[in-house]
């Protein structure tokens, strides 16, 4: 991206000054380097957002920004219903609610070594992976219905999990105001085996060492010392969200003309959210929130199985769950006014600050953890919400490393079993049933993910916690 496009505001804070059919700025938080490496498309997708009716406070681009379909990956931007403010399935993303969990172990490092290859055999025996999986969950019509209203709660009243998981997850485990009748049939159907289920792409399950405290007060609240081992989950709303993306934006390319919208991009495309066309892709999509957050539910029990078999003494409770690629409803402080927004995050997270009536007691005082996964051999990273994230982002912040290059571009670079190789001689065992998806998310086609968790700290987007090394990789 061309810097002298910018006018920069400090070391990790870009702006793109409204002009044009721009209603307001754009606000990159990312260090000069991360910028720099932006692709152009990135500058241009953040100003089209930024053209969208009853966009508020600015388009803004997390340090994790490369390019996405519509809005960059990495982008958040909040809507004013009432001043025609607009919903848009490109905002949101294809995999609705992606997200990560973390579960605590008990464990430490030597246990795990002790038992590392039955383990990573174990779970990829256990965690169904790769592209078109299927589980052993079957869900007919009135099944389906129930866990699209019930998300995580569904899950636990049926045996997956424990009610005091839901107290360490979003929306307290259940979106509300789903609404699974606009979620086509077709939908419905390519998610009927696909509950307990990875996918592919850039989900994992991985065993993860804590390797660096950097904020004792806050990992010790989160309950994070070193030599700890945790488990983290990444992955969403499978065949279900992508179904639902597609066929709404479809039909919002096709309505765009009735509700007076010009489009700068197709990709873009949305509907008032006042409107029965972005009431109804709302009550779909809060239905996928809910799909990825009993499937990560589901997924958290089986693992907990393997490891009783494996490992007996652990004992696994949610630290936090928390999506990326959503649009919640949410107050937050504008020119002094309190004002509800509809806040599209798409590949970044919600980062709410300390006190915040929404955070479970345990975590208030210290700010929701924000998870930031990496890929197989590259580290992980848990940060804390900040006060001042909610004056610069709508209370967002970054999801992960964020690509340096395409899954084309990787797969014409590595090898997959020579990575898994590498891997293995580095003591992390990689689990997958595709060695091209392996080469696809090759540790090397990532951005260094330390470099945008130190820009998300050094802009006050959140604060860096911990970082975790993994041991133990299921792949998709």
């Amino acid at each position: 991206m061309d810097l002298n496009l910018l006018k920069q505001h400090g070391p990790c804070a870009w702006e793109i000054p409204a002009q044009g059919n721009m209603r307001v700025p754009c606000m990159i938080f990312a260090s000069r380097e991360l910028v720099q490496a932006m692709d152009n498309k990135v500058y241009e997708q953040a100003v089209n957002v930024a053209t969208l009716p009853g966009i508020v406070g600015a388009s803004y681009v997390m340090p994790d920004a490369h390019w996405g379909y519509g809005f960059p990956i990495g982008g958040v931007a909040a809507f004013d219903a009432d001043a025609g403010g607009v919903v848009s399935a490109g905002g949101v993303g294809f995999d609705v609610s992606c997200g990560v969990r973390c579960l605590h172990t008990g464990l430490r490092r030597e246990h795990i070594t002790a038992v590392q290859h039955k383990l990573a055999d174990a779970l990829f025996q256990q965690i169904p992976a790769g592209v078109g999986s299927t589980g052993g969950i079957r869900l007919n019509g009135t099944q389906m219905d129930a866990m699209l209203n019930g998300g995580a709660k569904w899950a636990v009243q049926r045996g997956w999990g424990t009610s005091a998981d839901l107290e360490r997850i979003e929306e307290q485990g259940q979106m509300l105001h789903a609404k699974p009748k606009y979620v086509s049939d077709q939908a419905k159907q390519r998610q009927r085996e696909e509950m307990g289920t990875l996918g592919s792409g850039n989900h994992y399950l991985e065993v993860q060492e804590v390797t660096a405290v950097f904020d004792d007060t806050i990992a010790s609240a989160y309950g994070l010392h070193p030599g700890d081992v945790v488990v983290m989950i990444h992955c969403g709303s499978r065949g279900l969200g992508h179904q639902i993306g597609t066929e709404f934006l479809r039909r919002m390319v096709e309505a765009a003309p009735s509700h007076g919208l010009v489009l700068p991009d197709r990709e873009l495309a949305c509907a008032p959210i006042h409107s029965d066309l972005g009431q109804e892709y709302l009550g779909a999509m809060r239905a996928a929130i809910n799909c990825a957050l009993a499937n990560r539910q589901i997924l958290t029990q089986l693992v907990r199985d393997v490891f009783a078999k494996l490992l007996p003494a652990a004992h696994l409770p949610v630290l936090y769950d928390v999506s990326h690629n959503t649009c919640k409803l949410e107050t937050h402080k504008v020119d002094g006014a309190l004002r509800e927004l509809y806040v599209h995050r798409k590949g970044a997270t919600r980062a709410w600050g300390p006190g915040h009536p929404e955070l479970p007691q345990a975590l208030r005082s210290s700010g929701q953890p924000v998870l930031i996964g990496g890929s197989m051999g590259t580290g992980s990273y848990v940060l804390a919400g900040t006060q001042a994230s909610e004056s610069l982002a709508f209370s967002s912040a970054c999801h992960g490393a964020g690509r340096a290059m395409s899954r084309h571009q990787a797969l014409k670079t590595w090898n997959g079993r020579t990575v898994v190789d590498e891997l293995a001689q580095r003591g992390i065992l990689v689990r997958s049933p595709s060695m091209r998806g392996v080469a696809e998310e090759a540790p090397d086609a990532y951005k260094d993910v330390r470099a945008v968790v130190d820009a998300a700290d050094a802009a006050g987007l959140a604060r860096k916690v911990a970082r975790l090394e993994p041991l133990v990789c299921v792949k998709g």
